[in-house]
């Protein structure tokens, strides 16, 4: 029998932003599910005659349809919030070095092209950790229809602490129950 391994992608939201927060949410699906999951958001954005979705680009009636239909995806996030970090890639550091628990995972992608430094410094705290890290990928989401799950959570969460009791309230309410570990840190203040 073998087993089934977790792949994680890994989204940021407002990272570029001044003001208010960034958020990194890390989306965990099982290999044996993923095809599968995979058609399934495929066919939810294609039920939204979208091509691909992607937070920062569709209207909040658009964000409520998806996020309402992904809610019912077998996966979980954990979410790691920081406050304006100084530093993105320490913050990935120190959200990767506290959420990824699992002994056993495939492949960890994470959105956008990211320098050959950062991936080395996240496969090095990997390794610090005890993991066996040599799968860890720089990649486009509209290639990976599970981070677009990934994005979707990381918009909803950075949305929802920029603003606890605006549009995004009634998502988070949704979404928060997929939502496994929350962190602050950096200099989030919560």
């Amino acid at each position: 029998m073998q087993r089934k391994k977790t792949v994680i992608y890994i989204d940021e939201s407002g990272i570029h932003k001044q003001t208010d927060h960034s958020t990194f949410a890390l989306v965990y699906i099982t290999f044996s599910n993923l095809p599968e999951v995979e058609k399934r958001i495929i066919a939810i954005e294609k039920n939204l005659r979208i091509d691909s979705f992607h937070w920062a680009r569709h209207s909040w009636t658009i964000k409520k349809a998806f996020i309402n239909k992904i809610n019912n995806l077998p996966f979980e996030a954990k979410v790691a919030v920081f406050r304006n970090p100084t530093n993105p890639s320490e913050a990935l550091e120190w959200a990767i070095m506290h959420t990824v628990v699992e002994k056993e995972f495939g492949t960890i992608y994470l959105d956008g092209k990211k320098p050959r430094w950062v991936l080395r410094q996240i496969k090095k705290t990997l390794r610090y950790k005890g993991f066996h890290a040599k799968n860890v990928k720089s990649v486009n989401d509209k290639s990976y229809p599970a981070m677009r799950v990934a994005d979707a959570i990381a918009g909803l969460v950075r949305a929802h602490y920029d603003e606890p009791l605006g549009k995004s309230r009634p998502l988070w309410v949704i979404i928060r129950k997929k939502i496994t570990a929350q962190m602050l840190g950096g200099q989030a203040d919560g």
